[in-house]
């Protein structure tokens, strides 16, 4: 059973939020459409968070970790029951809290999630992002052994796309929420940016992908498909593999080339 918030003592544990909406047909994964009816983009995120919450729960077994989705809207607990791993817990991040000036939209959903877990009483926090499901779990592990030293640090996941799929911390930064310009190729720079204007050390890990595009999505298949990866072998999230061999997914992205172009991979920005 999927575990609520509550209070208890974790000043030596970290815990790890993924930012979700709950699944929505038409607001889904809606930078895959046309490629995906809504149905399927809908279908393929409810995937992705069960693999990613499997992925938390694999990395709990070498670090002190405790997993949560931050979800909205409110009251929509009810639709993740089925989906994500069963040792799950959640908070409310709709971006309904106050928040500083400068910190504004998605921000403010990032800011409440760290300030809710904070109150919990977590010696670090960390934010992850919804789409990253083949995120290698060693750079999870990674993460909250840095986060959990004693040295006060922020920590980077840098997506591809110049985004980034974690921010972690050991302390509320509202900061790092401030004056970002959200859904760009700018927020992860703006964000080393905001952590070096309060003098505040920022790690980065390596990169990794979002799929949020028919691009990403390439890269996927492949990882799934056991292709050429990068030094941290990718996480082979089993649920999302299962529904790309049953949707046909790597036939219906060669058949899109072939009548549109190759997809063009996405590039890392620092």
């Amino acid at each position: 059973m999927n575990k609520t918030a509550g209070p208890s003592d974790q000043t030596r544990r970290c815990a790890i939020a993924i930012m979700a909406k709950a699944p929505s047909a038409g607001r889904t994964k809606t930078r895959l459409s046309p490629f995906l009816t809504p149905d399927e983009a809908q279908d393929l995120g409810s995937c992705f968070l069960s693999d990613m919450t499997e992925n938390l729960d694999l990395a709990r077994r070498k670090v002190p970790l405790d997993a949560y989705i931050a979800f909205a809207p409110a009251g929509s607990e009810g639709a993740f029951a089925s989906i994500v791993h069963g040792n799950t817990r959640f908070i409310l991040a709709d971006g309904s809290s106050p928040a500083p000036p400068g910190v504004e939209g998605f921000g403010c959903c990032l800011l409440q999630a760290a300030r809710s877990l904070f109150g919990l009483g977590y010696a670090a926090v960390g934010l992850l992002n919804s789409d990253s499901p083949t995120l290698p779990t060693s750079l999870l592990v990674q993460a909250v052994r840095l986060l959990l030293q004693p040295d006060d640090i922020a920590i980077l996941g840098p997506s591809t796309d110049g985004g980034y799929y974690l921010l972690g911390m050991k302390s509320l930064q509202p900061n790092l929420f401030s004056a970002i310009d959200w859904s760009t190729a700018l927020v992860a720079r703006q964000t080393r940016l905001r952590a070096g204007e309060i003098g505040l050390p920022l790690i980065d890990l390596d990169p990794w992908y979002d799929v949020d595009d028919a691009a990403s999505l390439r890269r996927l298949v492949d990882d799934l498909d056991g292709g050429p990866s990068p030094r941290d072998a990718p996480f082979l999230a089993p649920v999302t593999a299962g529904w790309v061999r049953r949707n046909r997914i790597r036939q219906r992205l060669t058949a899109r080339g072939e009548a549109h172009g190759s997809a063009v991979r996405a590039t890392y920005l620092p």
